[in-house]
């Protein structure tokens, strides 16, 4: 067969990658031919108008809602998440073969059969709409959120209030959050604060765009392009209102639904033209608009400032378990939508002004990849010569908190090995709560230590949890058999390049 298929997850880095190549691994050992559309960080080349004719079937691997779907409209269509292309291709690849044995081989003038496409559930489908949200938003975490830590560390906790005149009052910036500035005066900013002040602009300015930005591009998902302005000005409100991440989701559902409520009307021929340009945005932000004023925006606003005085005010025991249950989620997809909760939760809590929360989130996400790491040279006979490269990359990987650098290993030996990861990435998030760590970046790993408050006991936490991972993995491996994975060595073998790219 010649078979085309699209991988995307919601960062668009590792999973996107490893996906695609375990598929092109699978799909040539079976004899086929595969191109692959990877919708990552770095863009999309798309299918050729060759690659497109010549298909015989579609698989769609992604956890966000994919690009130019309607390319794919004449051909057998075969679903899943992104991870399962990952773990099972040979299984996804024997569901290509049986859709496009269905529709019937391709023979020039015959009438085809409608293809074959698996259906996606409502439960699927909003989270691909959430995730795709969240991928956008990600990388104005990372920008925003280090220049603002890079305000504090060259400017020193008073930047706010050179730049805010006393609207701090001891305060962490984030209590003044929507304080962005209408107009930016360069010389002023520079006169109280100097370049540290301007950073630290430039940043709050990135992260303002957040909820707006998540809004947005989850309408998008839903609506495509017509989502995106009633999306936006839905966001930008929840932002004016104090709604924050909650108000964005809530927007950006509210906006694609209303627009995809316009778009099953029966609209006279000569309007067609302008609907899109003119009647769909303004339609739809007028009715977005309102509801969020109205409706929605300020019970929204008061519960995220009760989420907020309920995390600022956890100490002792109940930040510790707080820490371990992220600890958990962090490890327990390693990228999947669980990590992303846990991780757009600490980031929706730097922005209220809890940076306790923010930086067990990160210590327990670095520390899947490089206990893995140690394993792999602890005991090295316990892992296959793939998983030994693997664990090479996995020590930079896990110190740029990309936990995704754990996923070979757990696909080849998920009950062996998530297990261990879980309670070692519990152990790092409990004692980071409990030493009081703070991190004033989203991202960044160890590269970022210089903004964590009270570095060493948060350098603790993350080794503290590497050696309990690594040791629970060894003593899995060592005492107990492995459950049959039947694509282990396939997917142990995805690990070095797709790491790499």
């Amino acid at each position: 067969m010649k078979i085309i298929a699209v991988t995307s997850c919601p960062t668009g880095i590792a999973h996107t990658y490893m996906a695609a190549e375990s598929l092109e691994q699978t799909a040539r050992a079976a004899g086929h031919e595969i191109v692959v559309e990877t919708q990552g960080a770095a863009g999309a080349t798309p299918f050729t108008p060759a690659e497109l004719a010549e298909a015989d079937v579609v698989i769609l691997a992604a956890d966000v809602e994919v690009r130019g779907r309607e390319r794919f409209a004449s051909l057998p269509t075969v679903t899943s998440g992104v991870k399962r292309a990952i773990n099972d291709a040979p299984a996804l690849l024997a569901e290509a073969e049986a859709a496009a044995a269905a529709r019937g081989a391709k023979s020039p003038g015959a009438a085809q059969p409608a293809p074959a496409t698996a259906a996606v559930g409502p439960g699927t489908r909003l989270r691909q709409w959430l995730m795709t949200g969240v991928s956008y938003m990600i990388p104005f975490v990372a920008a925003g959120g280090i220049c603002i830590a890079l305000g504090f560390l060259f400017g020193g906790d008073q930047v706010v209030d050179k730049l805010y005149g006393g609207t701090y009052h001891g305060h962490t910036w984030t209590a003044v959050a929507g304080n962005v500035p209408s107009s930016v005066d360069v010389a002023a900013i520079l006169h109280q604060a100097g370049y540290a002040g301007l950073v630290f602009i430039i940043g709050k300015i990135a992260f303002f765009m957040l909820a707006p930005i998540l809004s947005g591009f989850i309408a998008y998902a839903m609506a495509d392009r017509q989502g995106l302005v009633p999306g936006i000005v839905g966001g930008l409100i929840a932002s004016a209102v104090g709604a924050g991440f909650l108000g964005g989701l809530v927007s950006g559902l509210l906006a694609g639904a209303v627009v995809m409520a316009i778009g099953r009307l029966r609209i006279p021929r000569l309007l067609a033209g302008v609907m899109p340009v003119v009647v769909v945005p303004l339609v739809a932000s007028l009715v977005v608009g309102f509801v969020m004023l109205i409706v929605v925006g300020r019970p929204i606003a008061a519960a995220t400032r009760g989420l907020t005085d309920g995390l600022n005010s956890l100490s002792g025991t109940n930040a510790v378990l707080l820490g371990g249950l992220l600890g958990l989620m962090m490890a327990f997809d390693m990228g999947g939508p669980v990590n992303k909760v846990a991780y757009t939760f600490g980031v929706a809590s730097l922005a209220n002004g809890n940076l306790n929360v923010m930086a067990a989130v990160m210590a327990a996400g670095m520390t899947p990849p490089i206990a893995l790491a140690l394993a792999t040279v602890v005991r090295p006979k316990l892992f296959t010569d793939a998983e030994r490269k693997a664990g090479e990359a996995a020590w930079l990987l896990g110190a740029c908190f990309v936990t995704e650098g754990a996923i070979p290993f757990a696909a080849a030996d998920p009950f062996r090995v998530i297990p261990p990861l879980m309670v070692g990435s519990a152990a790092t998030g409990a004692l980071s709560m409990a030493f009081g760590a703070t991190s004033r970046a989203p991202h960044g790993g160890i590269f970022v230590v210089g903004l964590v408050g009270k570095p060493l006991l948060y350098l603790l936490a993350i080794v503290v949890g590497i050696v309990v991972s690594a040791a629970g993995v060894v003593l899995a491996k060592s005492t107990t058999r492995a459950v049959v994975v039947p694509v282990e060595e396939s997917n142990a073998a995805v690990a070095p390049a797709a790491l790499a790219a």
